[in-house]
């Protein structure tokens, strides 16, 4: 990791397609309070949770097996006073063979130290990435953040 992205990877026995599909499926790794698409070029889509996290990404890679790249268009924390924070950063996803198996390379371009949202994103996209999209992956079961419910 350097001081300028974050990343984390993963390896899987799966195939490149089927990590690629899990990729895809945000609703099932990351979180069903998603809108809109997921999984083709300009697609755009929303995330939240609760009042804590909103954002708005759109798709600006997507090549088959290989990579998915998330532009970040919007976004809001109600714990940090920067609301730029993720603003025009970028998210990828690159998927490659080694060893016989299949690796995915997480980066979110520009999460640096210095933004507040930093340690708690940093734990945030750990979890997401080797616990949720990982089982995703090897189980067919991920564990995003629950759909929200209205009382």
């Amino acid at each position: 990791m350097s001081n300028h992205n974050f990343t984390t990877s993963i390896l899987v026995e799966q195939t490149p397609q089927e990590a690629f599909d899990a990729v895809k499926n945000v609703r099932g790794w990351w979180s069903e309070e998603i809108e809109g698409g997921t999984e083709r070029l300009n697609d755009e889509f929303t995330y939240h949770f609760q009042d804590v996290h909103r954002c708005k990404m759109r798709l600006t890679e997507v090549i088959p097996e290989e990579r998915i790249v998330w532009d970040v268009l919007e976004n809001y924390f109600n714990f940090t006073k920067d609301q730029k924070e993720w603003v025009g950063d970028k998210i990828s996803f690159e998927i490659a063979v080694k060893d016989n198996k299949t690796e995915i390379k997480f980066t979110h371009w520009g999460l640096i130290p210095d933004y507040e949202c930093y340690d708690i994103c940093f734990d945030s996209w750990s979890k997401y990435i080797k616990n949720s999209l990982y089982n995703l992956i090897t189980t067919g079961k991920g564990q995003p953040n629950p759909k929200e419910t209205i009382n």
